[in-house]
């Protein structure tokens, strides 16, 4: 059953909103705007939304207008809002958060922020750019029809896909299309997603190669230096560094940057400044020199990146590559572990001993 009423969006919320948050929805309800209450509803029956995060980050919120006609009504608690992974429509996957005993306020998009009634453990749901969430009301008891607050939904048609209830079916819950019991709308069930909090994250590494196991004194060596952003997040300003050390001499690079990614200005000697990198972005550098005559030792380089805010480098272990080379040698008794081999004696026929 259900009846159609005019609404304004009194908001009834737990906790402030961030600018980097975004409601994501199915419905198209508005201030003063045509909306249905819908009851019919048991026990254990549930109305729930099946919603796109629009971004990396994690849902933060969820918020469910919940209406009498009069809209007068004392404050409902419900049994739960269950958060669901996406599965298969209308079945929803695996549970992701549990809001236990929500309270409804009458004639209010009702909000909430934290899974407990103290307000200590925040919701917080990791999403990815993409990815359906479902939200379920959970009812605790019955709405009586045409004097209860109940669930509502928008009047411009029901959105394929995106709107379940879980009904009891002669003792046995099933989930089904919304649209099977005749709900003509899409359920006023949303979700807040927080954007900012997983897209700020950028993982940047660095690797490095030459084209020699070993340096040979006097000789030229080229290095090969990749630095590459895994994302999610893009990293602009990546702060690059590289002194090269005293014995490669006369090092000069060229720079190739894949789409959207930018190189430092240069060309010769150390590579010192800052890369554009975006998400899934890279720059490769070539770099020649020549080992200067007389070198010993072991020859070391290093390149390390930092990225700097907005993004967050959220592994620092992989922003220095350095790169050790010995010398070649030129003792061909220990090379390729002669040293280790075993000899073989070849016995000499006997010679018999006495005069000629």
């Amino acid at each position: 059953m259900r009846k159609a009423l005019w609404f304004g969006l009194v908001c009834a919320l737990s906790g402030g909103a961030s600018a980097a948050e975004v409601t994501i929805k199915n419905d198209s309800l508005t201030d003063f705007g045509s909306a249905s209450i819908v009851w019919g509803f048991v026990a254990g029956e549930m109305a729930a939304s099946w919603l796109t995060s629009p971004c990396d980050g994690n849902l933060v919120a969820v918020q469910i207008f919940w209406r009498s006609p009069s809209g007068t009504s004392a404050a409902t608690i419900a049994n739960a809002i269950h958060i669901y992974r996406s599965g298969t429509f209308p079945e929803p996957g695996e549970l992701a958060q549990d809001i236990g005993g929500p309270v409804l306020n009458d004639n209010a998009l009702n909000e909430w922020r934290f899974l407990d009634e103290n307000n200590t453990l925040p919701l917080s749901v990791p999403v990815t750019a993409n990815e359906t969430l479902v939200v379920a009301l959970e009812f605790a008891q019955a709405p009586q029809a045409n004097s209860d607050p109940s669930v509502v939904r928008d009047t411009d048609g029901n959105t394929n896909g995106r709107n379940a209830i879980y009904a009891n079916i002669n003792g046995n819950f099933v989930w089904f299309n919304s649209s099977a019991f005749g709900v003509a709308g899409d359920w006023v069930i949303r979700g807040v997603v927080n954007c900012q909090a997983g897209s700020n994250n950028a993982n940047v590494g660095v690797t490095m190669n030459a084209d020699q196991s070993a340096y040979t004194a006097g000789s030229p060596l080229q290095y090969t230096i990749v630095v590459a952003n895994a994302g999610p997040a893009a990293a602009n300003g990546v702060t690059l560094v590289d002194t090269f050390p005293s014995a490669f001499q006369s090092p000069t690079w060229t720079c190739q940057a894949s789409p959207g990614a930018t190189c430092p200005a240069g060309g010769n000697g150390n590579i010192i400044g800052a890369a554009n990198l975006p998400a899934s972005g890279q720059i490769s550098f070539t770099v020649n020199g020549t080992v200067a005559s007389g070198t010993t030792g072991t020859l070391g380089n290093s390149m390390t990146a930092v990225v700097n805010a907005p993004a967050v480098d959220p592994d620092t272990s992989n922003n220095t590559a350095t790169l050790n080379l010995e010398a070649a040698s030129s003792d061909l008794i220990f090379k390729n572990g002669f040293d280790s081999a075993t000899l073989r004696m070849v016995p000499q026929p006997a010679r018999a001993l006495g005069r000629r």
